[in-house]
């Protein structure tokens, strides 16, 4: 197979061309000829020219690729080694929601033929890969698996947002389905990966692997939100509190904060949900997730209660909120948890304008029911800086002044200007 690739022989197949599938295409496509297939049929005209619909690569990220770019299915006939790369998301009731990766796998089980590999790179709870999408390949493709078509799984590790760890930069979890895929996977993957490759011993490990990385970082800012609360009732800074506490060597260096986004506010719950099916309730991780979920209310509660503190009606109150991405320097608003803060302020009745230089307002209208507001106002009771965003740290106490009231208060979530205020009420976690 590695052969075949690198004389282009055979082509290499991208399913899903999102944060993660996009730019694992474009590497393979410097080296290797690639077929790049998404559903969408406007984000593949968009990449035909050049753009990326995320909105994290350069158009000169395209130049030089070997790349077809198609919404096709005939197409995806001309790749013999598929890697799936969709989101797995969770439902409103937290559950796994399998939807596009099931749609997926029945999609490349259509068009598999023997001597093909599929790798998946979908972060999901460990056995999903074998269990749930093996079947549909063989299924859909009536081919038999192991003997007419090999599978492994991949885990993702971007970081969206992140210049300096990229793809190439990261060391690369692989696993197969039996030895000779485990080192067909990883000689493919050689080919764009500087860091360095670990085979893992199982597609169970690689699937496992994957998901407590995202769940060990959930806990950790889980107790750091904890202690903010606690420390909040006793009037003390949590940002001074850590500071000191990092002067120890082996003191981790979490912070608290909102946890949103498709990785550590969503990866947790294909855990637990495996967990129970083995009839063990995971304690830890669900009070965590439970912790990072409340903390849009906790904010917003805080916030409430530092408008009446100043004596005003709260129904006649206005506040804006500054960022709604999951995150800071991206455009990507899913499960961001800054809306949870614009909820809990309007069920209190408070007017509530929310701006952000990275999102669209059209897809903050369509993802969650309100627009962004195109500039501040200068009359807001409380301003809150939910997003570290390069556009706000540089900003000053000057700026605040313009657009709040006399008696304003900052909320500032990632305390990124403390110590800089000093002409009106401060709060942060």
């Amino acid at each position: 197979m590695i052969n075949e690739i690198l004389k282009k022989e055979k082509k290499i197949s991208v399913i899903g061309l999102g944060y993660v599938g996009l730019p694992i295409a474009l590497e393979f496509a410097k080296k290797t000829s690639v077929i790049g297939f998404d559903i969408k049929p406007e984000r593949v005209e968009m990449m035909k020219n050049n753009i990326d619909p995320s909105e994290e690569l350069n158009s000169s990220e395209f130049e030089g690729c070997d790349i077809l770019f198609t919404s096709n299915l005939e197409d995806l006939k001309n790749a013999s080694f598929h890697i799936v790369a969709v989101p797995t998301p969770i439902d409103s009731h937290n559950l796994p929601d399998l939807t596009p990766l099931l749609a997926a796998s029945e999609t490349v089980g259509k068009i598999l033929k023997k001597g093909d590999y599929v790798v998946f790179e979908s972060t999901v709870y460990p056995g999903c890969t074998e269990e749930d999408c093996v079947p549909i390949l063989e299924k859909m493709s009536g081919l038999k698996f192991i003997t007419d078509f090999k599978v492994g799984y991949s885990p993702e590790r971007i970081n969206p947002g992140d210049k300096h760890h990229t793809l190439t930069s990261i060391k690369k979890v692989v696993s197969g389905c039996d030895n000779e895929s485990l080192e067909q996977v990883a000689k493919v993957y050689e080919l764009v990966i500087k860091a360095g490759i670990h085979r893992a011993e199982s597609i169970k490990v690689a699937e496992a692997a994957k998901i407590i990385e995202n769940t060990q970082r959930d806990v950790n800012i889980a107790l750091m939100n904890e202690l903010s609360i606690i420390f909040n009732k006793m009037n003390i800074n949590t940002f001074d509190v850590l500071k000191a506490a990092g002067t120890k060597w082996n003191f981790l260096p979490f912070v608290p904060g909102l946890v949103g986004g498709h990785c550590i506010g969503v990866d947790p719950y294909y855990l637990t949900y495996k967990a129970k099916e083995y009839g063990y309730h995971a304690q830890i991780i669900n009070a965590g997730r439970a912790i990072n979920d409340s903390m849009g209310g906790y904010i917003a509660k805080e916030t409430v209660k530092g408008i009446i503190a100043k004596d005003k009606n709260i129904r006649n109150a206005k506040v804006l909120i500054m960022g709604v991405t999951f995150k800071e320097n991206v455009a990507d608003i899913r499960n961001s948890k800054v809306v949870d803060v614009y909820k809990e302020l309007q069920s209190f009745m408070v007017n509530v304008d929310v701006v952000d230089p990275h999102a669209s307002s059209k897809e903050v209208y369509k993802e969650y029911g309100f627009n962004l507001t195109a500039k501040p106002a200068n009359d807001y009771d409380a301003v809150i800086v939910a997003v570290n965003h390069s556009d706000y740290v540089a900003l000053d106490e000057n700026y605040f002044m313009q657009i709040m009231k006399q008696d304003g208060i900052l909320v500032d979530i990632k305390g990124i200007y403390k110590n800089k205020i000093n002409k009106f009420s401060y709060w942060s976690l």
